[in-house]
C-alpha cells in the first residue's frame, strides 16, 4: 500500500476558537484541505476533542504465559452505555491493559514503565512496540502507542492507582488465551486492549523466542 498523496501540509487552518477547557480541552477549528482532484475544498468547521496522546502496555510473563490486566471504572463507558446498543447489565468497570497519558518531555516507553508501577505495582523489564494508532480521527487528536511489556507476574496483588486522581484500580493476571477469548465474549471491549491481545496471540512464538 502506498502512502497517501497528501500530507498535513495540504491542510490550511483559517480560524481556531476555544470551546471548553477543563480536564480535557475542546477547540473549534475552521479549515480547508485539498481534494482528490487537486483543488482546495470549501472551508469546514469542526469541533476537535484535544485528548492528548497515550500509551497502552500489556504486561506478559513468558514463564507462565499469563498477561496482566486491570479493572477500573471509566466515565466515558458509563455514559456510552445509556444508548440502546448496550445491555442493562453491561458494566462501566472495564478490563484493560495498563495505560496512561504522555506528559510533556516524556517518551512513550517512559510512560509504559511508569504506569505499570503506578497502576499495578509491577516493574517491566523490556518492551516490544506493537503499533501507534489514531483513536477516533474524525473528532479527537488522541493517538495511542501500544506495547507488550515483559514482567514477572508471580506477585501481583492489592489495589493501585493515584488517589488524588480518583483512581481505584484492581490488577489481576489471566492466561493469555483466556484473555483473548474474552474479546469474543464481549468482556474486553476497548480498542487498545483488543489490539494488544490480538497481536500477542498472533506473535506469541516470536515473543517467546525473544523472551523465553
Amino acid at each position: 500500500m502506498k502512502k497517501p498523496a497528501y500530507t498535513k501540509h495540504d491542510v490550511e487552518v483559517t480560524n481556531k476558537e476555544p470551546g471548553y477547557s477543563g480536564f480535557f480541552d475542546l477547540n473549534i477549528y475552521t479549515l480547508r484541505h485539498r481534494q482528490f482532484e487537486g483543488e482546495w475544498g470549501p472551508e469546514i468547521t469542526r469541533e476537535v476533542f484535544e485528548r492528548g496522546h497515550a500509551v497502552a502496555v500489556l504486561p506478559y510473563d513468558p514463564a507462565t504465559d499469563r498477561v496482566l490486566m486491570i479493572e477500573q471504572f471509566r466515565p466515558g463507558a458509563f455514559f456510552s452505555m445509556n444508548s440502546p446498543w448496550f445491555a442493562d447489565d453491561t458494566s462501566p468497570w472495564i478490563y484493560e491493559g495498563v495505560a496512561g497519558i504522555i506528559d510533556p518531555g516524556e517518551q512513550p516507553e517512559d510512560v509504559a514503565y511508569r504506569e505499570a508501577v503506578e497502576e499495578t505495582g509491577t516493574e517491566l523489564t523490556d518492551l516490544i512496540e506493537v503499533c501507534h494508532y489514531l483513536v477516533s480521527p474524525g473528532g479527537t487528536t488522541e493517538s495511542v502507542f501500544v506495547f507488550i511489556g515483559r514482567a514477572d507476574l508471580s506477585n501481583v496483588d492489592g489495589l493501585h492507582g493515584m488517589p488524588h486522581e480518583g483512581e481505584d484500580i484492581r490488577p489481576f493476571t489471566i492466561p493469555l488465551r483466556e484473555a483473548y477469548d474474552a474479546i469474543a465474549e464481549g468482556l474486553v471491549n476497548n480498542a487498545m486492549t483488543i489490539i494488544a491481545l490480538q497481536w500477542m496471540v498472533l506473535n506469541r512464538d516470536k515473543v517467546l523466542a525473544k523472551w523465553g
